[in-house]
């Protein structure tokens, strides 16, 4: 048996998707994996904001394509690119271990020493996120916030080489990933292949981490429930903490002067991850995890 993965055309994809197949060669060592680089709609259009293009499956609709297809068996993606309701005949087979959720921000090299907060007046913030822009507007009424699109190394060059940007915002996973900090761990990598294909879904079943896929099954039920995507500024955090899930969900309007946030709690068992689950996607975000029990996915959603 060989596996093909699919990874997008970028250093940061290729990157996401040699560490798992790295993972997958250490547990199936008789194993041959392959991966083939492809774009994106989204890789393509950087003239556009991504709130303006209007579509959900940017970043995934050729991936999917070629999954359909049988040209490949398993697609590695960021998990917050990937919509909440997946097309029919797809499902999250395996969600790898978070580490690190966060935004980091750069500044061009003649704001370093400061802070969004000193940044003169009407300086301009570039962010490819409405929730982003419409947090940090919220918060900092002085500054300009504008898209910057592009894969990690052009919209660094943009930073460089324009004078449009004082500063921009990035995904800290994304730069550690790239090598560009020292290396603390990433955000959630879902990797998505056929529903029905029980061999591929046995294989990558096994990089399931249980305590990451209850805090993604909660956050993306929420995202499904407010219909939320690239064209909506909604955020979600969740930690585990004594048997707790906390998740702190919020809205905000497009130019972050008014928002909405609330914080719930459920009470969830981490399973072991050989413990027995469901056949199916009961919680219906898109995610099949049949070694990880029912009740707690439940209990998450």
């Amino acid at each position: 048996m060989s596996g093909n993965g699919n990874a997008a055309a970028t250093t940061l994809a290729r990157i996401q998707t040699d560490s798992v197949v790295a993972t997958l060669k250490a547990l199936y060592p008789g194993l041959q994996f392959e991966i083939i680089a492809m774009s994106t709609t989204g890789d393509k259009i950087l003239d556009t904001a991504l709130s303006k293009i209007g579509e959900k499956s940017l970043f995934t609709k050729e991936l999917e394509h070629a999954l359909e297809k049988n040209e490949v068996d398993l697609v590695v993606h960021s998990l917050k690119d990937l919509p909440t309701v997946l097309p029919p005949g797809f499902t999250i087979g395996a969600i790898c271990k978070r580490e690190n959720p966060h935004d980091a921000v750069v500044f061009h090299p003649k704001f370093v020493g400061k802070t969004l907060e000193t940044l003169p007046e009407k300086s301009v913030v570039g962010t490819s996120s409405l929730r982003r822009a419409a947090q940090l507007q919220r918060k900092f009424r002085h500054l300009e916030f504008r898209s910057i699109r592009g894969n990690l190394n052009t919209r660094l060059r943009k930073l460089d080489e324009q004078q449009e940007f004082s500063a921009i915002i990035l995904a800290t996973a994304g730069l550690q990933r790239m090598g560009w900090h020292n290396r603390v761990g990433q955000g959630a990598l879902g990797v998505e292949v056929r529903a029905k294909d029980q061999d591929i879904l046995d294989l990558v079943g096994v990089l399931h981490d249980p305590e990451t896929l209850l805090r993604c099954i909660a956050e993306r039920a929420f995202l499904r429930h407010l219909e939320g995507g690239c064209s909506v500024p909604v955020a979600v955090h969740t930690a585990m903490k004594d048997g707790q899930l906390y998740l702190t969900g919020g809205v905000w309007s497009l130019d972050g002067s008014d928002s909405i946030q609330e914080t719930m709690q459920a009470t969830i068992h981490v399973p072991a991850q050989h413990e027995d689950g469901p056949e199916d996607d009961p919680q219906l975000v898109g995610i099949t995890a049949r070694n990880i029990p029912r009740g707690p996915q439940l209990a998450a959603q």
